[in-house]
């Protein structure tokens, strides 16, 4: 089924709406660095909680987390219903801290408590990660999703997919700022929930004998009730490509493990992530922003990864098992291996109807736009405020300032525009992104926890817990598959893996912080205290509903 006339009408209508609300929000010539990078500090808790979904739902979650819901079922599900209770700890934990010192940047605060070598250290790294796998792998996953429910699949829209998206992110995140980004990001994710399902809903009616959302939920969890099982055992689940998809997702040490170094790296500690949080017009403001996103994260599954589960069903054999014979030929390569991430492309292209294709293309669009121009304005406010201005631009203008980071930005779009459609065929994406962001996240994660909570950890014990959490990381992850017969290597799943190099990271840390201080508290360690932590009714309610709503999905779903 082809584009109809009303969808380019929709999809159109969405596109000149969203430049308008950038470019309206943008319409103040002369902008200060606090307006662009940190809006003003004026932001309130609903455009907080939006943006923050909005930044975070990009293709990676819409074409990734279907395909993880097509080969593994729902338990790719906890890390949307994890990132919950992740944002709960950052609000009450993580955010007072960062707010009372007036951050701009992430970076930042390793310069406050550690050096300003460690932050500029981590700053590049950052600015790397940002370009070379956050902005490619949307721009891949979105231009791919694109080419496959707008074309034919075959490429042919694919680079055009590329570059209209970049210039899209670009026209108003380049000039408007955090602003342009935050403001957006409120209709954005009002489109992505709504397109998403949208999605969900007509793909579950066609799959129920009484043509029914209920009767679609029962019919796929009567046709493959294993994929409705959230904490995996060994060989429980096998993906249509034959892996064993408890190697992904490994049990009970999902809740008790690696994927809480996943989270806390990711919602704690990531500069296009947290940035939004510190431009909030207070902390308690702050606080009931990531309370809303954090009840938001808990629909997120029925938008991203219930279709996943659908699409299998669709093309799996009456006893639920799918075979090359029985599934759509658009899930097959030429090698005859499974792409399971052309699930969602599929639904929308095969089963949403004319003029609901244009509104669920423009939420598909929404989620990878809004992405985009978070990473954009976040790289840009990295390499602005942590290298530009200390090392070149001590007495720079603010309007100077501002002009680098629109510049940064523009750089780094243009590299990741040239590096996207290198990507290749990576299978499951969104495990391919965890996997590598897997290898550095865990160190700098024991940095952040023991710089916030232990005032004894020293600034050589932060360099060398970063520097060698690399080799403990690579340690797990290749030794195994190049010498798997050998005793002195352990065969672990990668939230293992992330687990037990965070933990040694932080050994390392404690080790060389008592060799150094002899127990002494660090002259840059963080005065804690109980008023500091303190949170507000609203926050306290919201967060005890979402942790008992989180308890009841677990024991459902077990």
């Amino acid at each position: 089924m082809h584009f109809s006339t009303l969808d380019y009408i929709v999809f159109i209508g969405y596109a000149i709406l969203i430049m308008s609300i950038g470019l309206w929000v943008s319409r103040k010539g002369e902008k200060t660095a606090e307006d662009y990078f940190l809006a003003s500090k004026s932001l309130p808790w609903w455009a907080i909680g939006a943006s923050l979904i909005a930044a975070n739902i990009s293709a990676e979650q819409f074409i990734g987390m279907s395909g993880s819901g097509f080969a593994i079922g729902l338990a790719i599900a906890s890390y949307e219903w994890m990132a919950a209770i992740t944002l709960l700890i950052v609000g009450k934990f993580f955010l007072p801290i960062f707010i009372e010192k007036g951050l701009y940047t992430i970076p930042e605060f390793i310069e406050k408590r550690y050096s300003t070598n460690l932050k500029t250290i981590l700053a590049v790294f950052w600015i790397g990660l940002f370009i070379f796998v956050n902005l490619t792998s949307v721009l891949y996953l979105g231009a791919t999703a694109l080419d496959t429910i707008i074309g034919t699949g075959d490429g042919s829209i694919f680079m055009y997919s590329i570059i209209g998206l970049a210039l899209f992110a670009a026209a108003y995140s380049l000039w408007g700022g955090l602003s342009a980004v935050a403001w957006t990001d409120v209709v954005q994710v009002v489109l992505l929930i709504a397109g998403g399902l949208v999605t969900t809903f007509i793909a579950l009616t066609h799959v129920a004998p009484d043509g029914t959302i209920i009767g679609g939920f029962k019919a796929i969890y009567e046709i493959v009730p294993e994929k409705f099982s959230m904490i995996l055992e060994q060989g429980e689940i096998i993906t249509p490509n034959g892996k064993d998809a408890w190697w992904d997702l490994p049990g009970l040490a999902v809740l008790l493990g690696g994927m809480w170094v996943a989270n806390l790296y990711y919602w704690g500690f990531n500069q296009y992530i947290i940035q939004r949080t510190l431009a909030a017009k207070s902390l308690k403001e702050s606080q009931k922003g990531i309370a809303f996103a954090a009840f938001l994260k808990l629909l997120i599954p029925l938008i991203v990864v219930v279709p996943g589960i659908v699409a299998y069903v669709m093309n799996a054999d009456p006893s639920g098992v799918i075979t090359p014979e029985t599934v759509d030929p658009s899930f097959m390569n030429k090698d005859g291996v499974f792409i399971n991430d052309n699930a969602a492309p599929w639904l929308i292209k095969s089963f949403i109807p004319a003029g609901l294709k244009g509104l669920v293309l423009a939420a598909l669009a929404a989620a990878i736009v809004s992405s985009l121009a978070s990473m954009l304005n976040s790289t840009a406010t990295i390499f602005t405020m942590d290298i530009f201005k200390p090392y070149f631009g001590q007495k720079a203008k603010d309007s100077t300032i501002v002009n680098v980071g629109r510049l940064t930005g523009a750089i780094a779009l243009i590299i990741a525009v040239f590096l996207a459609p290198q990507l290749g065929n990576l299978g499951q994406v969104f495990q391919y992104i965890q996997e590598y962001t897997g290898v550095v996240s865990p160190g700098i994660l024991a940095v952040f926890l023991l710089g916030l909570f232990w005032k004894k950890t020293t600034n050589s014990a932060a360099i060398w817990g970063v520097i060698l959490s690399i080799p403990i990381a690579l340690y797990f992850k290749v030794a195994p598959n190049e010498w798997s017969e050998s005793m002195f290597f352990l065969k672990l799943p990668f939230l293992d893996q992330m687990f037990w190099t965070c933990l040694l990271s932080m050994l390392i840390m404690v080790v060389i912080s008592y060799v150094e201080a002899k127990g002494a508290d660090h002259e840059k360690g963080i005065p804690l205290s109980r008023k500091l932590f303190a949170t507000d009714p609203v926050f306290n309610i919201s967060a005890t509903i979402v942790l008992l709503i989180t308890a009841v999905l677990y024991a459902i779903f077990w």
